[in-house]
């Protein structure tokens, strides 16, 4: 490829038909492009094949989408077509939990994770330190009544349509979402949780859990529907404890957890890898 090839990642949805492979990738030599990566599943629970392409060609964005449209139209595809690496703009809720953000703004600094943050937006003040280290602009509004929450809302999608929002990452803001609030950002919103639930509810989790003597903590990162916290999964992680850990020592590890669940599965969600089978998740590492 040429200095001035680009890198693309292509996926893709469909039905499940003989000559999807032989035909997208001919689509793809036809447009002079070079398939550096590629990935396919098909479900045998739905019926549904999916696949993702990263494919260098020196093509412009239309160019390339022309080239593909008779194959995506004769397969009837759900498809997305990126530049490899570009930052997703996405837009971060907190309440008072600090490690989830801190994880992801120094991940973000570091370059390992490909982000945009235009904005923190939290339901306390207790963050806008930690955002102003990063350089991040820091919003509170607080949720303590029915007229709040819907206003605390209504503002996230202003923010979403305003700032064109990908993602929205619930970074251990606590606050459940209304019904029409998840509806609106479906499949565009990912949320955290501490591997107790539905166990150990309530403040203290941790106390709970230490008081039973659990011997696995870990994280659930999964994207949010108005069932709460059963949406579907993106990354689960876990790590062994064992009796001689304080209380304090177990939140300490679940934090840790929790920041790097979280990070993983926005990684994996900028980088066009996870991909929706109804109630599960397809993953192209």
């Amino acid at each position: 490829m040429t200095e001035l090839s680009t890198h693309w990642i292509l996926t893709l949805v469909c039905e499940d038909r003989p000559g999807i492979v032989h035909a997208i990738s001919g689509a793809i030599v036809g447009a002079n492009g070079n398939i550096t990566e590629s990935q396919q599943f098909s479900s045998d629970d739905t019926g549904t094949f999916f696949m993702r392409l990263q494919v260098e060609a020196a093509i412009s964005q239309e160019e390339f989408s022309a080239a593909l449209e008779p194959i995506t139209q004769r397969y009837e595809m759900t498809w997305r077509l990126d530049v490899v690496g570009r930052p997703l703009r996405t837009l971060v809720l907190v309440s008072k939990a600090g490690h989830c953000l801190n994880d992801m703004l120094f991940r973000q600094r570091a370059g390992q994770l490909s982000v945009e943050i235009p904005l923190v937006l939290a339901n306390h003040p207790d963050l806008a330190g930690l955002a102003e280290f990063y350089g991040v602009p820091f919003e509170s509004r607080p949720v303590t009544s029915a007229e709040e929450k819907a206003a605390f809302e209504a503002r996230v999608l202003q923010v979403v349509e305003e700032n064109d929002i990908e993602l929205v990452v619930l970074a251990r803001y606590m606050q459940i979402l209304s019904p029409e609030f998840c509806a609106a950002l479906s499949g565009r919103i990912i949320n955290i949780h501490h591997s107790f639930l539905p166990g150990f509810k309530g403040a203290s989790p941790y106390k709970q859990a230490h008081a039973r003597g659990v011997k696995l903590i870990g994280a659930t990162a999964h994207f949010v529907t108005s069932d709460l916290d059963e949406g579907p999964i993106i990354e689960q992680n876990v790590v062994r404890v064992d009796h001689s850990r304080t209380p304090a020592e177990l939140v300490a590890i679940g934090q840790d957890e929790e920041s790097r669940t979280l990070t993983q599965a926005v990684k994996w969600f900028a980088e066009d890898r996870v991909l929706l089978d109804r109630a599960r998740t397809i993953i192209f590492k």
